[in-house]
């Protein structure tokens, strides 16, 4: 049995194409392996916790080998229950819209709440760092309204999918699937892509 996370970084509901598309995969993955449980998360409807003062004070005790005061364990056991639903999971499906050349700010918050030493990842002075959630899959579905890949810098950069990818690599998980609808904007007929996009869902989930 699969257990997977599907991490929706768009703000649009029913309406998000991402979503959409992550949905297509999903379906027909379930399709071929009924034990498939999915968990969605929701980034815009659930209240992540905050990441601030103490949550980072929190997070240099670990580093430095110190112990946390009660306001920074609180704040460290909030980003836990974040972590461990999301390392419960063994596939990872991320709905992300690119916006303004980068991710969704509620899916930084959400990387940053779940990305911590000894949980995501360790550091070694000689060695550098290494993930910890090893033996995991992903897929990404990016979408946007002008940038597309090839096109000229005037359409927009994607400073996401690098990102994304480098964080993916960074916590250990290096099976990782693409699917990408855009330009949604700039194309004559969008919903022809976006067929295009949920084919190649169904033919991805037809190879797990």
């Amino acid at each position: 049995m699969t257990n997977a996370l599907h991490i929706n970084a768009s703000a649009r509901g029913k309406s998000s194409d991402s979503r959409t598309i992550a949905t297509t995969f999903l379906d027909a993955l379930t399709a071929q392996d009924p034990t498939l449980t999915v968990d969605t998360l929701d980034l815009f409807e659930e209240r992540l916790p905050d990441f601030g003062t103490a949550a980072a004070g929190a997070k240099l005790a670990v580093f430095t080998g110190q112990e946390q005061t009660l306001e920074q364990r609180r704040a460290w056991d909030q980003a836990r229950e974040v972590f461990d639903r999301f390392a419960a999971a063994d596939l990872y499906v991320l709905s992300i819209p690119i916006w303004n050349s980068g991710i969704p700010y509620i899916l930084k918050q959400w990387i940053d709440l779940v990305t911590q030493p000894g949980w995501a990842f360790e550091f070694d002075p000689a060695q550098g760092y290494s993930g910890l959630l090893t033996g995991k899959r992903a897929v990404t579905v990016y979408t946007s309204g002008v940038h597309s890949p090839g096109v000229p810098l005037e359409f927009g950069a994607d400073f996401a999918t690098p990102f994304v990818e480098d964080w993916l690599r960074f916590v250990g998980i290096d099976s990782v699937a693409e699917i990408r609808y855009a330009p949604t904007v700039l194309t004559p007929d969008p919903s022809v892509g976006l067929a295009v996009a949920q084919e190649r869902a169904r033919e991805l989930a037809a190879d797990f």
